[in-house]
């Protein structure tokens, strides 16, 4: 069929005005909206449970199922008819967002509620289920990776009386017992009688008991250890 057919029989032969509905339409709509719903569900429930951010936002997950619901109810409006797919395009481009988003891995949930919505409102569900089970997988295995190591700061601090030749000797020795980490040197203090050490540390929870022998080392005057979610981690 030519382009020209299709908007002649869009427009001129368009069904728009008429209310009445098939029944085969009805159950089409109903069953898409309810496949949404569920699916908005599950993609908020796998949010909640792998969510490894600073604050977690209610308000936000409770979006995601929203998300789905209407982007299907979109998809379900402008998939027949070309008058109503243009008139929807130009009324979302002059929607504004300025609610910025502060975890990087929100963008993606985001953007699987929106496809998710859109291929059930197309009622592409072979497309929707592959894409639910591989978005899945991909959410474990990142999750599980995260949970081999945590990433913490170290904040070491160090202070002798003998001057920088006895800071660097604890400092050798405070480093020596960090050997069985990944650790990297985030910036260093020097002064006359005191460096501080601000390191990157990946260490799984039975390593964490080095701190406590780098604080037995002489010199060594405090050690502090802050987790962090590693979003400026860097190789």
């Amino acid at each position: 069929m030519s382009a020209k057919a299709i908007i002649k029989r869009s427009i001129l032969e368009s069904d728009m005005y008429n209310q009445s509905i098939s029944l085969s339409t009805l159950m089409t709509i109903v069953f898409d909206m309810a496949v949404a719903i569920i699916i908005g569900i599950l993609i908020y429930e796998v949010y909640k449970k792998y969510y490894n951010g600073v604050v977690y936002s209610r308000t936000f997950a409770y979006t995601l199922i929203g998300m789905t619901v209407l982007t299907c109810m979109v998809t379900l409006a402008i998939s027949t008819n070309i008058v109503i797919s243009l008139g929807m395009v130009g009324a979302l481009s002059i929607v504004r967002y300025r609610t910025a988003v502060k975890e990087p891995l929100d963008i993606m949930y985001l953007f699987w509620a929106i496809t998710m919505g859109i291929t059930v409102g197309a009622s592409m569900y072979l497309l929707a289920a592959v894409g639910m089970l591989a978005m899945l997988a991909i959410v474990m295995v990142m999750n599980r990776k995260q949970e081999r190591s945590v990433c913490y700061m170290m904040i070491l601090h160090i202070e002798a009386a003998g001057g920088s030749e006895e800071i660097e000797k604890t400092e050798k020795k405070a480093m020596e017992l960090l050997k069985g980490t990944i650790n990297r040197v985030r910036s260093k203090v020097s002064r006359e009688t005191d460096t501080e050490i601000v390191m990157e540390i990946e260490a799984d929870q039975k390593d964490l008991a080095v701190t406590e022998k780098i604080r037995e080392v002489p010199g060594v005057k405090d050690v502090t250890l802050v987790s962090y979610n590693g979003e400026y981690h860097s190789a």
